[in-house]
């Protein structure tokens, strides 16, 4: 199982110079995979949580691969209706092609409705957009003159190179954890990318109708590659009570174990717990990946500077 690590994009400690040392960091401990969270519309719902300055996920990545060598880039998630299915389908080829071949997508359907509002769409057809919208994004990277005719977007005869390094096309990482979320990974998506989940569900419930619904849309199983908080405590925490991650070290690598016996090809680590004041400060949170790098992980590492 792959382990990868959710940077903070975001917040009034983010910026160039932190934004390459996470980079920097993650792959010299061994990570494999780094990954940034996406809004446009930083509207008073979204500062709550994510406050600005929030850098694009797209260009913030495609930096990253320039200061990188080997560590996977990714998007936690892109928030698929918020941008015309050519532009992101071109964004992503380009940041695959750059980078040799090391993106990913995540997608995700939204839950900002001010952002919405804001930037004009309707809220409540944001899943049926992201249908639509990756239909017609894997047509754009599988032809090199695609045309969709779609509910929400159409178009006839768009040349489309470059096309993406991986084939057919880089992982499409769907999130989400609703009936039409889990269909929607089935039906268009290479992973299912949950987030902040706890183990009896994903294993009792999750997973198990994860694969009724493929079986139903005569697909293959999409991968598991879950993103869990991590927050290691001095005591442990009520196993009945705690999200994945969320524990002592030993429950943490139990988690870990846990979700590598159900078949996880990817792990993503987010340190943050919902303080946006903490965010002035990244050094904890480096700390923390650091003892989890060493400590249970076991990965192999470079002397980091």
């Amino acid at each position: 199982m792959k382990a990868g690590v959710n940077l903070l994009n975001f917040g009034p400690g983010a910026t160039p110079e932190s934004l390459a040392r996470w980079a920097s960091l993650a792959e010299a401990l061994g990570f494999h995979l780094v990954m940034a969270c996406d809004h446009v519309a930083i509207t008073a719902d979204v500062e709550d949580r994510y406050p600005a300055p929030l850098y694009d996920p797209f260009t913030t990545l495609a930096w990253l691969a320039g200061v990188t060598q080997k560590v996977e880039l990714g998007t936690t998630v892109a928030i698929i209706p918020y941008r015309s299915p050519l532009l992101v389908a071109r964004m992503a080829a380009t940041l695959d092609r750059l980078s040799g071949g090391r993106f990913i997508l995540g997608v995700g359907i939204g839950w900002a409705e001010q952002e919405f509002e804001a930037l004009g769409l309707p809220f409540h057809r944001r899943g049926a957009m992201t249908d639509d919208y990756l239909e017609a994004i894997k047509t754009l990277w599988a032809e090199d003159v695609a045309s969709h005719d779609g509910p929400f977007v159409s178009f006839r005869g768009v040349h489309t190179a470059p096309a993406p390094a991986q084939t057919p096309h880089p992982p499409i990482w769907v999130g989400g954890h609703s009936e039409a979320a889990l269909r929607r990974t089935a039906r268009l998506g290479d992973a299912w990318h949950p987030m902040r989940i706890r183990m009896a569900w994903l294993r009792d419930e999750g997973m198990p109708r994860l694969r009724q619904i493929a079986a139903e849309e005569g697909k293959p199983v999409p991968a598991l590659c879950p993103r869990i908080k991590l927050n290691i405590t001095p005591a442990p925490m009520p196993e009945d009570e705690r999200e994945l991650g969320v524990g002592t070290l030993d429950q943490v690598r139990a988690d870990l174990a846990g979700l590598e016996a159900l078949g996880a090809e990817y792990v993503l680590l987010d340190t943050y717990m919902d303080d946006p004041e903490a965010t002035r400060s990244h050094e904890p949170a480096w700390g923390l990946l650091t003892t989890i790098a060493e400590k249970v992980l076991d990965l192999e590492h470079e002397t980091v500077r």
